[in-house]
């Protein structure tokens, strides 16, 4: 039975980021990094993006090239899955049976996209995009496809609409809800995403959701709606979400449930063992009551940083500024800070042009913004949702006033 001293159960950005930080820190214990996938550690954000379109090849995502690893004295464990958890002996047990003991564990196994559950959901040609082998199958064959539908109007779907509309392809997408981006950002900016994609050729279906998909041959031919509608498909994307991937933990005793509950250290419950990533549910500085979970390369980044500084002896507690952005045609968003439970909405400039920004208020504190090709608002806007800054909406509509000169007017009043 191998031991090590760091145990860090997946390799996407939060587990690589741990490991590195960890030498960073000057920690000269063993380490290994554990993931279920047979590459390096890789740009995951960048499979709905650049990979699906072309724009790189994969050789270019690799978020250290192999030797770093080595280097750094980092033991890649590729191809393994964690499927058990002893918190009292320290053990993690692989899916093939072999026993690793850790003296820390951090867990950054991330989420597992959801797939359709309705009839002809495991058909050929249905597909999630969250790992390279999931594109490579969607790619595989796609130059004799005509018809794709987008399960989901999230930011996943909308990426892969946007690639996949550009080679051709008749692209029609679904969404449960009545518009676009419900789950993750106002309506402003969803019905600009929404017109971007209409004009490229992009079709839509609101408030319906899918009640089978028909085949032939084992293959997916056709999306049959809620309302009866029938859609040809010669592939389906689903992008209805994600399941966080923490049942080991949970079995092990861990408290959560959406996700493993960690606390501002990023420990769970279970000693020994910590959680970051997007399988972390956690309570943040910039959201309400409730713990959450983001999932987005920002936040994977920052906790492993707090976790590797209690494992250092320097616990300092998580309390970074969320921020995300999606690239679709000519636009490119930007946000910080979180939406949800805003009582107000200022538009910087003009929504129905090429740039502009929105400005989320609670009970007149700014608590985030979504940028729209407005570069300087997002850089400037972060100050103004880290210092949950108070100005006169009036002011913040302004679009001609630079964010950070409304920032220090405030600051110099009080």
């Amino acid at each position: 039975m191998e031991h090590f001293d760091v145990l860090i159960v997946g390799a996407g950005h939060g587990g690589a980021q741990a490991a590195l930080l960890l030498r960073q820190e000057k920690f000269e214990g063993s380490i290994a990094l554990v993931g279920d996938e047979p590459w390096l550690p890789y740009d995951r954000p960048s499979m709905s993006k650049d990979y699906l379109s072309g724009a790189k090849p994969f050789d270019r995502l690799a978020l250290r090239p192999a030797n770093a690893w080595a280097d750094r004295d980092i033991d890649l464990r590729p191809r393994t899955r964690i499927v058990a958890v002893d918190p009292v002996e320290r053990r993690a047990t692989t899916e093939a049976g072999e026993v690793l003991s850790y003296g820390r564990m951090i867990w950054a196994a991330g989420a597992a996209p959801r797939r359709l559950t309705c009839a002809g959901g495991d058909l050929d040609g249905v597909h999630v995009l969250r790992g390279r082998d999931d594109v490579d199958g969607l790619l595989a064959g796609l130059d004799a496809a005509q018809d794709v539908v987008v399960i989901g109007g999230g930011y996943i779907g909308l990426e892969a609409a946007a690639a996949l509309i550009k080679t051709g392809k008749r692209v029609t997408v679904v969404e449960a809800r009545e518009r676009l981006l419900a789950r993750t950002s106002g309506e402003i900016v969803a019905r600009t995403f929404e017109t971007a994609h209409r004009r490229m050729g992009v079709n839509f279906r609101f408030g319906l959701s899918v009640d089978e998909l028909r085949g032939g041959d084992g293959r997916v031919r056709a999306v049959v709606l809620s309302d009866g509608q029938v859609l040809e498909a010669d592939r389906v994307i689903v992008g209805i979400g994600v399941t966080p991937s923490v049942q080991p933990l949970l079995d092990a005793g861990a408290e959560g449930g959406d996700g493993v509950l960690v606390d501002e250290f990023c420990r769970t419950s279970l000693d020994g063992v910590l959680a970051i990533g997007d399988c972390a549910r956690h309570l943040n500085p910039f959201a309400g009551a409730d713990p959450i979970r983001l999932e987005c390369v920002q936040n994977a980044h920052d906790q492993a940083q707090t976790a590797i500084r209690h494992i250092c002896g320097r616990p300092t507690p998580y309390a970074a500024a969320p921020w995300f952005w999606s690239n679709q045609y000519d636009l490119r968003l930007q946000s910080v800070g979180l939406a949800s439970g805003h009582d107000a909405v200022v538009v910087r400039g003009d929504a129905d042009s090429a740039s502009y920004s929105v400005v989320y208020l609670r009970q007149g504190q700014v608590i985030a913004l979504d940028c729209i090709n407005a570069v300087k608002d997002y850089v400037q806007g972060r100050a103004l949702v880290v210092g949950r800054a108070v100005i006169p909406e009036a002011a913040l509509a302004d679009a001609g006033t630079p964010l950070k000169a409304l920032y220090a007017a405030v600051a110099e009043a009080a």
